[in-house]
């Protein structure tokens, strides 16, 4: 496969028009939860309006009735007034900012949790189509550029809005051709921006594509830093990586471009507008129609007009990376959870402490199963088309029975464990568990029933403790330790700096392979679910770990049903019965022994994988694909 078939290689979901209105109501939902901090922030924003509109007309009061006079008692009164309007809109903005801000830390917060939770509920299948990388970037990066509309005071463009109002009022209402002037490059504005707008657009969704890839690229690499040390591979990577890095590079120089000539262009016209309201207004005061502190407090009115405008081309940046942000979050919320608990899902006990005679009920049913990992097209595909997995795989595993599940590579043994478990549903036929088919199961009841261990055993960073609860409140320290003792894993537990305390780094980095596996053994019997779908955990250990791990798992496997993907000669002797798979079909079934007399399918694989193990020769047949 070439590197850009690869998640970070190719371009993002086409997103389709952006509707601002739409997507801004969503957000803005994400503060009702605070209305109480939004209200007050809302109430400031007519107080502060008003405070900048009283300033400049003071100004004008200050120059003709107080300066042009001479009369300083009254100049000396309205300059304490000025002094006091900036002491309040100092006091009252910095307020303001602080309600903002922290509204918008709580508005990512929650978006932020309300992401997670919905990510953590999405069926397998997606995880195979996004790399972990795009969805840190959705998580994280969109999240808070979301967050940067209340950090940067891109709401209170709700307040520029009311100032802009208060001063065209007053702008008509001291002089209204001197007003015109001012208004007259209105429309140049509204051009620029226009002309931008898209442009800008685009470049932030290009900017949020490249950041992503550089994401997926470096997560990839960095969890498989190992593997490109060991095949000197670091030079060809960092060729990979420096050009995505500088992909990234010029995306974020074209957006800045874009900022720079609309926040240059705002700026023009209005230092243009300022120059025509010099030259007008001059006119007027030497012909005798205009006094001088009207002219100045046009000035300020001016800058004023045009200050909001100004920022709002800086606050247009920060709204356009949250638009694109929030394009991208919202369609992650909106990705289905097509793997969901019915109403009324079915929920026993889960438990096995009473558990009726062995063979008293099927534990287990695959009846005419149809499965393929990309269903598209599967639906009126013949037996060996459509990418099928399993074809009309059918067996019954009754109750406390051990299973032994063989095959070769592709014979689709671990897709039997994960339709088990209800990671991905069938397209046709049925799974059923207790009698009860898995997709009428409550999802979470299914997962504590059906117990699943993994040969790629998955560990957090935290202690051992929390590795083996993995938050189950209800788990005491007595029965979490008689687990690990269970597991034959207290020995190595208890030589660890702080035994259950100790901290586990990142995939368990400070222990070896064996010492993972007991782990995992450990885990599932504190979960002690009545039915058990083991991805064999003996495999590619020392001798003396193995046994330990094998008796691991005999106590693990003891007084439940089992379906054990076999790995190990020894599984296999101590299964009840073996099912060989072919192509996503059974072929054979029976006690090890049966099978190996009958002389066929299990038998020549039988010799392929396992034959070398016993026997210690190299095996002769050629190998069944």
């Amino acid at each position: 496969m070439s590197r850009h078939g690869h998640g970070y290689g190719v371009d993002e979901e086409a997103l389709g028009r952006a509707y601002d209105r739409r997507l801004m109501a969503r957000i803005w939902s994400y503060t009702q939860p605070h209305r109480a901090a939004v209200l007050a922030s809302a109430t400031l924003f007519p107080v502060l309006a008003a405070v900048d509109l009283v300033q400049p007309y003071l100004v004008k009061v200050a120059i003709d009735d107080h300066i042009l006079r001479g009369d300083w008692p009254g100049l000396s009164a309205v300059g304490l007034l000025f002094l006091v309007t900036l002491l309040a809109q100092y006091a009252l903005r910095s307020f303001q900012i602080y309600l903002l801000s922290w509204t918008g830390q709580r508005v990512v917060h929650d978006l932020r949790a309300a992401l997670f939770e919905h990510v953590q509920r999405l069926p397998a299948r997606f995880f195979d189509k996004n790399p972990v990388g795009r969805l840190m970037t959705r998580i994280l990066n969109d999240v808070e550029a979301v967050g940067e509309l209340f950090a940067s005071g891109v709401v209170s463009i709700f307040g520029d809005v009311l100032t802009l109002g208060g001063i065209v009022v007053v702008m008509l209402a001291l002089d209204w051709r001197l007003a015109l002037v001012t208004f007259a490059a209105v429309p140049v504005l509204f051009g620029v921006a226009v002309y931008f707008r898209s442009r800008a657009r685009d470049a932030y969704r290009e900017v949020r594509n490249r950041v992503a890839r550089l994401n997926t690229y470096l997560q990839e690499n960095l969890l498989g830093m190992t593997v490109v040390q060991l095949f000197g591979q670091e030079p060809a990577h960092a060729t990979e990586f420096t050009r995505l890095n500088e992909e990234y590079r010029r995306a974020v120089f074209r957006r800045m471009r874009y900022d720079a000539l609309l926040y240059a262009g705002v700026e023009v016209v209005g230092a243009v507008a300022i120059a025509a309201l010099l030259w007008w207004g001059g006119v007027q005061i030497l012909a005798g129609a205009l006094t001088f502190g009207v002219l100045v407090a046009f000035m300020e009115y001016t800058h004023r007009f045009f200050l909001p405008i100004r920022d709002v081309s800086a606050k247009y940046t920060v709204m356009q990376s949250a638009m694109v942000a929030a394009e991208r979050i919202f369609g992650l919320l909106d990705t289905p959870v097509e793997i969901a608990s019915p109403s009324h899902g079915h929920r026993p006990d889960g438990r096995i402490a009473r558990l009726p005679p062995r063979g008293a009920r099927v534990a287990i049913e695959f009846r005419d199963v149809w499965f393929a990992y990309e269903p598209d097209g599967t639906a009126n595909a013949d037996e060996d088309g459509g990418g099928w997995v399993l074809r009309g795989l059918s067996f019954r595993i009754p109750l406390g029975e051990r299973v032994a599940v063989v095959g070769a590579t592709g014979a689709g043994k671990t897709t039997v464990a994960r339709l088990l478990t209800r990671t991905y549903d069938v397209q046709r036929g049925a799974v059923l568990v207790d009698g009860v088919d898995v997709r009428e199961w409550d999802v979470a009841s299914l997962r504590r029933h059906v117990g699943l261990v993994l040969q790629d055993v998955v560990v957090f960073s935290g202690t051992v403790e929390e590795n083996l609860v993995l938050g189950n409140g209800a788990v005491t320290r007595a029965a979490m330790m008689e687990a690990a003792r269970r597991a034959r894993a207290d020995a190595f537990i208890e030589s660890l700096p702080g035994g259950y305390a100790s901290v586990l780094r990142e995939r368990g980095a400070n222990l070896s392979h064996g010492q993972r596996q007991l782990l995992s053994v450990a885990r599932a019997l504190v979960y002690n679910p009545p039915v058990l779908v083991l991805d064999e955990a003996t495999s590619s250990v020392d001798p003396e770990t193995e046994r330990l791990l094998q008796d691991a798992v005999d106590q693990l496997l003891a007084g439940r049903t089992s379906v054990v993907i076999a790995h190990r000669f020894s599984t296999i002797q101590r299964a009840d019965r073996v099912l060989v798979l072919q192509r996503g079909r059974l072929r054979e079934e029976g006690p090890h022994a049966v099978l190996l007399r009958q002389g066929g399918l299990y038998a020549m694989l039988y010799e392929l994988q396992f034959g070398r193990e016993l026997h210690g020769a190299e095996p002769t047949h050629r190998v069944i694909r």
